[in-house]
């Protein structure tokens, strides 16, 4: 008896290795690709969105943009072109939630450090406060990246057109005029094709979390 179980014990481990391959093979066949929603306006809340844009449907894209950023340099988006990105909104003097989504933004860009696919993009909310060497202190005290982060400033009303009616990032209504003010914690993920593809609590870790799992599903999209 030992000798027969001796003599078949090589054919069984090759069976075993073969049976756990096949039965691999069509897990992964069968279990669906993660895949992020491309989001349009009608499918956020009615709260963050323009009223002009809120029943649109499809075809939603990033509206081309000329701001300045920390460098003095003009930022458009050309900057982004084929590219990932993450944007939000801030202000160099906010002591509430921008000192901590800064901190979450940096962490990111720590992990995408070598990534060529992926940039940032922090869109100053009092533009005629954070001039140029404003943003550049800021840049240095923070360690921002250059090559990686753009913190812009500009035109107020094309920056906050930006987050009402492009980012969809803000509940508040306004004109961009001197008494408007946004304040939002919102991130969003941005493909290369200038689309919505996620929005994250830039206060929350856990988002953040979230964030950096959807963008490692966004990259395999691109390498597929």
């Amino acid at each position: 008896m030992l000798r027969f179980f001796a003599k078949f014990k090589f054919l069984a481990i090759v069976l075993s290795i073969l049976s756990v391959i096949i039965i691999f093979s069509i897990y992964s066949l069968l279990k669906p690709k993660e895949k992020l929603q491309v989001f349009q306006p009608d499918m956020v809340n009615a709260e963050l969105v323009d009223t002009t844009i809120q029943y649109v449907r499809k075809y939603h894209r990033i509206a081309d943009f000329k701001l300045v950023n920390q460098n003095g340099d003009t930022i458009t988006q050309d900057f982004y072109k084929d590219k990932i990105y993450v944007a939000d909104f801030f202000f160099t003097t906010c002591v509430t939630i921008c000192p901590i989504m800064t901190d979450h933004m940096l962490k990111i860009q720590e992990l995408i450090q070598n990534d060529s696919d992926v940039l940032l993009l922090s869109h100053s909310v009092i533009p005629e406060a954070d001039s140029v060497p404003q943003l550049k202190k800021y840049a240095i005290e923070k360690g921002v990246n250059d090559s990686k982060w753009n913190l812009v400033t500009g035109d107020k009303k094309q920056i906050y057109e930006l987050a009402r009616k492009s980012y969809l990032a803000t509940k508040t209504d306004g004109d961009g005029g001197p008494y408007d003010m946004i304040h939002t914690e919102n991130f969003i993920l941005v493909d290369k094709e200038k689309r919505i593809r996620g929005f994250y609590d830039g206060t929350n870790p856990e988002a953040i979390d979230d964030l950096v799992h959807d963008l490692k599903i966004l990259k395999a999209e691109y390498q597929n």
